[in-house]
């Protein structure tokens, strides 16, 4: 008779500890725990995956919950595998995606995959993790070694999927290419021998995927999975992502920027930012709650933008960034350090905007006009067809809470 497994206290505290606010699969806790104290008794590090197809150049604030969880592990002392998808980015993965989702070119995942590194290592220690691609290992495979991977999963089994399946229900096309995203991902845990592999809620079919294709392929423990909530954008609507830069908080963003998108978030997303994106205790998070229910959201909220710029630009930027809050915002002043534009003819008020960089397209300055977010020398604009004359005046131009430009003709 097999003898019950003992989980020590220490471990279920660091599993505890490191799946706040996720869910693993399968087991829960203790499954992890077990996995914790079995590595340190025999000092072989647990393999931890997440797989990142570089389909865009930044990354922001949702993407950093799934890495906190990565430096938990590493300060643990265990292997953190990177796994950039060079292969998997090529197909393009439709998790989530209403249509087919286009691919990218072998320069374009090179290209975006540059500046990747270098925003994780705001949080990571990416010098000590391992980097794999798996390029080179889906790249090589022969027309036999795909119909083998393929063998393993029904077209049911995908069709489960609930893009999948309303994609199919709506009548809109799937292309067979998109059957072997997931596939692919899952081939990955098998080449690189993940024990834990991590993702988004959107990713529960292929990171699953990844446990049954490991036993297909011979792995007598397949990977747990550990699942992160998705962050909402600053809307507190749909999930933070660059499909919509107005409410997207990018981790290269400028201290003010950030600290000033963080302070427009609704209320009611400050527990979620704090418990996912901050490093504060379970106690810490309590008395917030506490205190939510009897301060004002706002000083709570402060503390909460505080806290995130500080983390990624330095006390020094935090502190100037909370103070032009406060001057710009509360006490609604204009900045000191606002830049200069200098124009000649006459121009149109949304093309101005878009020209500025303060929106990423006309229809964004038209809302932002429609919502009273544009001002002029602090008058509001609310005519889209506005045409700032060419006088000889300077004008202070305002899109926003935070951004602001001096317009000087001549």
């Amino acid at each position: 008779m097999e003898e019950k497994f003992i989980i020590k206290e220490e471990f279920i505290k660091q599993a505890q500890e490191i799946s706040r606010g996720a869910e693993l699969l399968p087991g829960g806790v203790n499954e992890l725990a077990i996995k914790l104290q079995k590595s340190a008794e025999s000092k072989k590090p647990i393999r931890v995956k997440l797989g990142m197809d570089p389909t865009r150049p930044d990354l922001h604030l949702g993407h950093t919950v799934v890495m906190k969880k990565l430096k938990k592990f590493q300060e643990l002392g265990h292997t953190i595998v990177l796994l950039v998808g060079g292969a998997t980015a090529m197909v393009g993965d439709p998790s989530g995606k209403s249509e087919t989702r286009p691919a990218l070119s072998k320069e374009q995942v090179e290209e975006n995959a540059k500046t990747y590194f270098e925003q994780m290592s705001k949080v990571l220690d990416t010098s000590k993790a391992e980097v794999v691609n798996n390029a080179d290992w889906l790249h090589p495979m022969q027309l036999t070694d795909l119909l083998k991977l393929a063998s393993n999963v029904t077209v049911a089994q995908m069709m489960t999927r609930d893009d999948f399946a309303k994609r199919y229900a709506e009548g809109k096309p799937i292309s067979i290419h998109e059957f072997f995203y997931p596939l692919m991902q899952a081939y990955d845990s098998v080449a690189i021998d993940a024990d834990i592999e991590l993702g988004g809620t959107d990713q529960r079919f292929n990171v699953l995927l990844g446990r049954e294709i490991q036993a297909a392929y011979g792995k007598p423990n397949p990977q747990m999975v550990m699942l992160l909530p998705l962050i909402e954008g600053t809307d507190g609507l749909v999930k933070m992502s660059k499909t919509y830069p107005e409410h997207c908080i990018s981790l290269t963003d400028s201290a003010k920027d950030m600290y000033g998108k963080l302070m427009s978030i609704p209320d009611t997303l400050i527990i979620k930012y704090f418990s996912l994106l901050t490093d504060i205790s379970d106690d810490e998070l309590k008395d917030i709650e506490a205190r939510l229910k009897v301060e004002n959201p706002r000083d709570i909220k402060m503390k909460l933008a505080f806290t995130i710029t500080r983390e990624y630009h330095g006390e020094q930027d935090a502190v100037s960034a909370q103070n032009d809050f406060i001057n710009v915002v509360q006490n609604k002043g204009i900045p000191d350090d606002i830049p200069s534009f200098k124009y000649t003819d006459a121009l149109n008020i949304v093309d101005l905007l878009v020209e500025l960089g303060f929106v990423a397209s006309k229809g964004e300055a038209k809302r932002l006009i429609a919502g009273g977010g544009v001002k002029i020398d602090n008058v509001k604009v609310t005519d889209p067809s506005l045409v700032v004359p060419a006088d000889g005046s300077a004008k202070v131009l305002q899109a926003g809470k935070r951004k602001f430009v001096e317009l000087i003709n001549g």
